[in-house]
């Protein structure tokens, strides 16, 4: 059904959103700009993560990192080590490369194109239209959740948003709504409506801007948008590791790009069998990300020969870490967890 067809009046529905985004759109650091890198930065940080979570992370992040040269330039380390409590370390192994990408193939300089934008690393098409939308006033909307969940509601629509056309559907219907001026601002109201109005569960109706417009109010039924047909398969996977330690040291290596937790630092996830004894202590922890259930079993091990501990290290390819120093690396959240408690 798309019962959308009834109401013609696009362009006065987006209007009505403007006059409401003027007076009641959040007052963010990010809104006070319009330089695309600040936008990027934002727009990568606030995709999985609320504002009011991610806000102290975003200021750290651009006070050490103010422009693509400063970002493209620095080690990856450092980058994850900034990212440390947002999750999803892929975003930021992504901005790097993409910063370096920019130096390479731009001269330093952010793209305006939108095409060019989308060629980056880790940029995507909600992205790249938010960047050009906000930045230089292209009329392309960002849609994203927000959207899906705006416009389904005010028009009644029951289109599939886990369709692989979802978004270029929602795209078309945005762009009847969107003004010719203002579509970055279009693009931000839409993204506040649906963020702090019209939530998934219990929307906010009465406050809404767009009530008397929305068919999903007027039918009772605003609990059954958006559609969403395809459910997150979510898989058990069950983890080994080894805390090996002597003294105040203990065994660390940074994992490659094969593997859920890209480019962050764990503890071995094998060892001499001489080393497992009967009564070797061992922490389970559960976890869970967005597709895994996550149980992981820490074995601990403490070694009195220097000479085995060192030499394990050498032969395995580990570096050795203490709580101090592993402050400056990043690790997976339940293994940082581990860490402050057996230092305790």
């Amino acid at each position: 059904m798309k019962t959308y067809k009834q109401n013609p009046d696009f362009l006065y529905l987006g209007g009505k959103l403007l006059a409401w985004y003027e007076i009641n759109g959040r007052d963010l650091p990010f809104r006070k700009t319009r330089n695309p890198y600040f936008i990027w930065i934002c727009e990568i940080i606030f995709q999985q993560t609320r504002i009011s979570q991610g806000l102290d992370h975003y200021h750290r992040f651009v006070q050490r990192f103010p422009d693509v040269k400063s970002l493209a330039e620095s080690d990856q380390d450092e980058v994850l080590l900034y990212w440390k409590g947002l999750g999803y370390y892929s975003r930021a192994i992504n901005l790097h490369k993409a910063a370096r990408q920019i130096v390479d193939e731009f001269n330093g300089v952010f793209p305006k194109d939108h095409r060019d934008i989308l060629k980056l690393k880790g940029v995507g098409k909600y992205t790249a239209a938010a960047v050009v939308s906000i930045c230089y006033g292209e009329k392309i909307p960002a849609v994203d959740g927000n959207f899906y969940r705006v416009l389904s509601r005010v028009f009644a629509d029951d289109f599939d948003t886990a369709s692989p056309k979802a978004f270029s559907y929602f795209s078309e219907l945005a762009l009847r709504m969107m003004p010719d001026e203002n579509p970055g601002s279009f693009n931000e109201a839409v993204m506040d409506l649906g963020s702090e109005v019209c939530k998934p569960r219990n929307p906010e109706c009465g406050i809404c801007p767009l009530q008397q417009d929305c068919l999903a109010f007027a039918l009772g039924k605003t609990a059954d948008f958006p559609v969403k047909s395809r459910k997150v398969k979510v898989s058990a996977l069950e983890l080994n590791y080894y805390f090996v330690h002597h003294q105040k040291e203990f065994l660390i290596r940074r994992r490659g790009d094969d593997f859920i937790w890209k480019n962050l630092y764990d503890f071995p996830d094998a060892v001499p069998p001489e080393w497992l004894h009967a009564d070797t202590p061992v922490i389970t922890i559960k976890h869970k990300l967005t597709h895994r259930n996550l149980t992981i079993y820490i074995h601990d091990i403490e070694l009195d020969d220097v000479i085995d501990f060192q030499n394990f290290a050498t032969i395995e390819g580990f570096s050795t870490a203490t709580l101090e120093s592993s402050h400056r690396k990043s690790f997976p959240k339940p293994l940082e967890n581990y860490l402050q408690q057996v230092f305790i």
